[in-house]
């Protein structure tokens, strides 16, 4: 098994406290985060955005052994997640996540790629983390 870690300090009420977050590698260390950067585009982080890029890295390794199941090597897979934070109640909800894919995959035609993109989305261990979500995909091979 293996076990990652995050942590997070906060300080103060909702809106005019502050927190900051760290990962155990320590690539990210003490970065702000708070209700403004969440809500407001202040800058430092948010949660949304760290699963948005979580997501992504993961979809993008799963990719990676999807093709190579089928003989192919991307040259290169980009991805970007957007996690939409809505507000459902009296609170929010992360309802949906939609992943932009544009890949180089030399030798591979597009119903393949279409293929092995839904697979690896369907297989990601962040997507079936996040299976309350609508996870959505536009993939396009470059």
């Amino acid at each position: 098994m293996i076990r990652k870690k995050g942590s997070a300090k906060w300080s103060g009420d909702l809106t005019s406290g502050q927190g900051h977050v760290s990962t155990e590698s320590g690539v990210l260390k003490d970065q702000p985060y708070g209700f403004r950067e969440r809500f407001e585009g202040a800058p430092g982080t948010n949660p949304e955005e760290l699963i948005g890029a979580a997501h992504a890295a993961c979809f993008s390794m799963a990719l990676s052994l999807v093709l190579a199941e089928h003989g192919a090597t991307a040259d290169e897979i980009a991805t970007t997640a957007t996690v939409s934070l809505d507000k459902e109640g009296d609170g929010f909800a992360i309802k949906t996540v939609h992943l932009d894919l544009t890949a180089k995959v030399p030798g591979l035609d597009e119903a393949a790629f279409q293929t092995a993109a839904n697979a690896a989305k369907e297989g990601c261990p962040v997507s079936k983390l996040l299976t309350g979500a609508e996870i959505t995909l536009d993939a396009k091979l470059a």
